[in-house]
């Protein structure tokens, strides 16, 4: 939760006057038109694309085609006249080149999958230790170190726990059993749900003078491989588990595995508008918006993942936003503050765009008076199909995270100009969902920069082939695009930035 400065408040709220309409914002508010979005998204999102994953060249087709457009706009670029700014990434995979069992050779992704790999690793055993559940009794009962663990995963007798709830509780046992040094771990479990690739790449932040802690490896396997390794010794896994005990068991084992990590780039799109008050034009405005998205889908009979909507949507309105300002300076109503226009990259993997722009800021943080971020804006979430509001909503998380201000003039531009339903459902960071935490305003929110995230909610086609072109509402799209372009016109000329006035939790 969060703590309000309630004097700050109080004299806030004594002083304000009711905001007026403006008729220049008006004006090229229209600017942001059914038409151009309709343009920019059928090519974001189009198969050319593939999806737009990080580090993949669909994700480059996206920025090649987001910076032309800045520059076409009369934006520049905003790292030393560059439209880009490289994001160093470290892409990692773990593979098992060979696993033998008792003589049968266990399908990964099928019957096991690995984790926990962060070297090269060869392990040969003639034997396993099965101890039970791993309590504390069982750990002490028995030397394990450089030895092959069998371990079970199940929900304790009696617990009524449900398969999330023996996982997390299971993670702790999993970090008990690895601080014993064995040579490997298998996690056997008959809700066990395998899936995976072997070899899958995973990417990251590289970090300089980063440096990776060893871990042991642990194998989860469903039953019958279990059954596999326990086959010498004429035992089962359900009988194992039916009278638990510490007891070392014959098998013939051999597991190779590889550590593989590599450099990777990616880049943020970076757009500046400079501003044209000399008392104010050195502080700034972001609007942001992701245009990666998860990329190729191989076992579908659609292969792409076009991502129309997370983040086509955003990116898109951080385009026609663009517009609406880049004409407002040509006709002589350029905005006070300067504004950034951010393209991040690497959020569906983790931030990392965003994380590495706030780390490495091309301008100041200390500068920067707010981030309004664009996630998800050209559909109708779960919980507004079929409501009266289905296509007359945005959800609104954060505006008061930090600043009572930006949280007031959020509504002011609403309640003037567009008229949405302003859903605050999300708007807590202890939200299960924790949409707070999971777009990219995030990484400003964690520096102090006030924010505001602007979603639609999840729908059907959530990280699926089927977040298509032809399923956004444009209307909709646009007029929520039209509300975060009169938020940020009141932002970008208003006479104060908007004060910090709340402590986050």
């Amino acid at each position: 939760m969060r703590k309000i400065y309630l004097g700050a408040f109080a004299l806030l709220t004594a002083n304000c006057t009711f905001a007026q309409k403006d008729p220049v914002a008006e004006k090229f508010a229209k600017y942001i038109t059914v038409e151009d979005a309709h343009k920019h998204l059928s090519i974001i999102a189009s198969d050319d694309f593939e999806g737009r994953e990080t580090g993949q060249p669909g994700a480059d087709k996206a920025a090649n085609y987001l910076s032309g457009e800045f520059k076409k706009l009369g934006l520049q670029g905003a790292n030393n006249g560059l439209y880009f700014l490289d994001v160093p990434l470290t892409a990692i995979s773990a593979k098992v080149s060979a696993l033998d069992i008792n003589g049968s050779q266990p399908v990964y992704g099928k019957d096991y999958t690995a984790a926990g790999i962060s070297a090269n690793g060869n392990v040969k055993a003639s034997e396993i230790v099965f101890i039970s559940n791993a309590t504390d009794a069982d750990l002490s009962a028995v030397d394990i170190a450089g030895k092959v663990v069998l371990v079970s995963n199940e929900a304790k007798p009696g617990a009524n726990e449900g398969v999330r709830q023996v996982m997390a509780r299971f993670q702790q046992v999993l970090k008990n059993i690895q601080a014993k040094k064995p040579a490997l771990i298998f996690v056997a479990s008959t809700n066990s749900r395998i899936r995976g690739i072997n070899g899958a790449e995973r990417i990251g932040l590289k970090k300089e003078n980063a440096t990776t802690a060893t871990t042991i490896p642990y194998f989860n396997i469903n039953v019958a491989t279990a059954d596999q390794l326990l086959k010498n010794s004429g035992k089962t896994y359900a009988q194992l588990i039916a009278a638990p005990q510490v007891q070392t068991l014959k098998t013939e084992l051999a597991v190779s595995y590889e550590y593989i990590t590599k450099d990777a780039k990616a880049v943020d799109v970076v757009g500046f508008l400079p501003g044209s008050d000399p008392k104010l034009k050195d502080e700034v405005l972001v609007f942001s918006a992701h245009y990666d998205h998860i990329g190729l889908n191989p076992n579908g009979p659609d292969k792409v993942n076009n991502g129309a909507d997370d983040d086509g949507s955003g990116t898109t309105g951080i385009l026609e936003i663009a517009t609406a300002f880049t004409q407002a300076k040509k006709q002589g109503h350029g905005p006070r503050r300067s504004i950034l226009f951010l393209g991040n990259v690497g959020e569906e993997k983790g931030l990392l765009g965003s994380e590495y722009y706030t780390d490495h800021p091309v301008i100041p943080l200390e500068r920067t008076i707010a981030d309004l971020n664009i996630d998800m804006i050209g559909r109708t979430g779960y919980e507004h199909q079929g409501k009266a509001d289905s296509s007359n909503y945005v959800y609104v998380i954060g505006s008061a995270m930090l600043s009572t201000t930006l949280h007031k003039v959020n509504e002011d531009a609403n309640t003037n100009y567009t008229n949405l339903v302003l859903d605050y459902k999300y708007d807590d960071p202890n939200d299960p969902n924790r949409f707070y935490y999971r777009s990219d305003h995030y990484n400003f929110a964690k520096h102090g920069v006030p924010i505001i995230f602007y979603f639609d909610g999840e729908h059907q086609d959530y990280h699926k082939p089927g977040d298509e072109v032809s399923k956004i509402n444009f209307p909709m799209l646009v007029k929520r695009a039209q509300l975060v372009f009169y938020t940020g016109w009141d932002l970008a000329n208003r006479d104060k930035r908007p004060v910090v006035d709340v402590e986050a939790k």
